[in-house]
Order: structure tokens, then sequence, then C-alpha cells
């Protein structure tokens, strides 16, 4: 058995590193966030998230490989994030952990970060129930992926525009409420009307399984500019509850809907919005009522983590799936 895997996430602005066993035993884990810094951007600048890459990976990793009780020669395979996310990110983590497979002559994954987070469920007793549906949603990414009998993972529907995370992101900077959105949205939602507002729900009724958050995002700009009174006092709770609500009801509506087209009995979720407390007790009410089994992580794997970089990474090495030095960064979502 591998006893000590070095894990590296840093698609986006968090710093991770995690050190693994084969078995997923976790033996070190560090995230160092940068959204004090972006918060005065009100969004994540991509220059000044690299350069925070640089500036601490090398310290967090030694510190991870000290926490785990070993040296750099200890390790046994170097797992790292290659896309999809910030180009200049990536390519620190790529290139720290290229350099750790070379010198010690370790074997090399790359993962897919949209993929890695449906990872996180594997704190989860879920992974014997196939097939199962997983819905990843966060500021970068909102896809479907059906999971079959043998865990192979296609990808079965995305975002054609914004990503619901995304959207929350730009109407919290839109109400000047702060950044990151959905944080904030999901704590002053419980304050307001989830039906106060009319909203749409956007390509709930499409044929295929993809979504749109885009006219959403434009559909409150306007209620809120024929309507002033909206975004004064309490009433502005009611805005950010109604738009909540007519994201979660698209999310929850068509992965309900997948996975009875899909035959599937497990409905997982994963991203940094599946720690929105409203969709997490939507998807579960109506996973209840459908028989199907719910599985959500624990809140802090949400967010970008190298626990769930390193899970992805064992599920490959123990079908043999490595890389070489050719391996290559890249920014786009790949299908599956």
């Amino acid at each position: 058995m591998l006893d000590n895997i070095l894990s590296i996430e840093t698609s986006c602005d968090e710093t991770a590193v995690a050190v693994l066993s084969q078995d997923g035993c976790q033996k070190s884990e560090l995230v160092a966030s940068q959204e004090y810094i972006h918060e005065k951007y009100g969004g994540i600048v991509p220059e000044v998230a690299s350069r925070r890459h640089v500036e601490v990976l090398n310290f967090m990793i030694e510190e991870s490989l000290e926490m785990a009780n070993i040296s750099y020669g200890g390790l046994d395979a170097v797992v790292v994030t290659a896309g999809p996310g910030l180009i200049g990110s990536l390519l620190i983590g790529l290139t720290a952990a290229k350099t750790i497979s070379y010198c010690f002559g370790l074997p090399l994954v790359g993962v897919d970060h949209v993929v890695s987070h449906i990872f996180a469920n594997f704190y989860q007793d879920c992974w014997s129930i196939r097939p199962a549906v997983c819905l990843v949603v966060s500021g970068g990414h909102t896809s479907l992926f059906l999971i079959d009998e043998n865990e192979n993972m296609r990808c079965i529907g995305r975002t054609i525009d914004d990503a619901a995370g995304e959207a929350m992101d730009k109407i919290a900077r839109y109400l000047g409420l702060g950044y990151p959105g959905g944080p904030l949205i999901d704590k002053l939602s419980v304050k307001g009307s989830p039906k106060a507002v009319d909203l749409p729900r956007p390509m709930i009724r499409s044929a295929d399984f993809n979504f749109s958050f885009s006219g959403l995002k434009t559909a409150v700009v306007r209620t809120v500019t024929k309507n002033p009174h909206l975004i004064k006092g309490s009433a502005l709770f009611d805005v950010l509850a109604s738009f909540q609500e007519a994201i979660v009801d698209t999310l929850v509506s068509k992965t309900i809907e997948a996975a009875r087209f899909h035959g599937a009995h497990q409905i997982m979720i994963a991203g940094g919005v599946a720690a929105n407390s409203r969709l997490r007790e939507r998807m579960f009410r109506e996973c209840s009522k459908e028989g199907i089994s719910f599985s959500s992580p624990p809140v802090k794997y949400c967010t970008d983590n190298a626990v769930m970089t390193g899970l992805y990474g064992i599920f490959k090495l123990n079908r043999g799936l490595t890389d070489d030095m050719s391996l290559d960064a890249y920014s786009l979502f790949k299908d599956y």
C-alpha cells in the first residue's frame, strides 16, 4: 500500500496541501484562503491569486510533510490539480508537483478539479450505491455527473453561461453586500420570504440537464432597477431569499429529473454552493420524497481542498492511471 501521497490543489484562490494514505486516511491537511485579499476587489484577481500561491506553497508543503512526520523521501506519489481553473494558479501547483515527482522518482497523477469535488463525498457511506448522480455546483462550475455501476463518471449536464455561485457573487456585488456572495446570501436569506419576488427558473423545463443562470442574474438587476424600494430595509432580504430560491429550485428540479431519467439510487452534491443550507435542506427533502439516498459532504470539504484532490488521485492510482512530465494545465472544463 502507498503510505504517503502528497496532494496539491491551486486551481483558484485557495492554496491547499494534504498527505493521505492509499486507503484515504488523512495524515495532514492545510488550506490557505485568499478571501481577505480579493474581498476589496469584489472578486478574484487571477494575477494576485497566482502570486500568493508562489509565496505560500513551498512552506505549506514542508509543513504538511512535517505534520505527517515524513520527509520528501518518504513520499510514494504526488497528486495535483491540472485543471480547470485559473491557468496561472494551476501552473504554480503543477510545477511544484512535477518538480517533486521528478526529483524523487515518484508517480505523478493529474486530476480534474470539477470531478475532484465529487470525491468530497468519500466521507459518506455512499460509494457502493450505483448508479448515482452528483451535482457539482460552485462559483466556477455547475455540472451534473452520472456515476455508473463500474464507477465511470460522465457529465450529463452543465451550465451554458454563469455558474450558480458566480451568479450569487455577482448579485451580491451588485447589491453592495461584499465577497464571497454565496455565504452572505445564504445567511441573509433566512430573514426574507422566498416567494416575495417573482423571478424566473431558467431552463427548468428544458429537454436536457443543462443550466443557465445569466438570465436570472439579469432579471434581479432589472427588477431592482424598476423597483428601487426593494433594496431598502427588510425588503432586501426578500430579494435575496427569492433569488436564492430560484437557483435552488432549478438545481434541485434538474438533479431529481436526471436521477429519475437514469434510474439513479443516489444523489450527491459537491462544490462550494453545496454548503448552502437551503440547497442541502431542499435536496434532502426531495430525495426523501423520491426514495433516493442523499449525500452531502461536510461543509469544510465543499470548498476547494487538497483532500478531495488526493482522493481522486488515489482513485486513479488504484486503476494504474498516472501521468508523465508532459502533463499540462488547462483552464476550461472538459466533458467526461
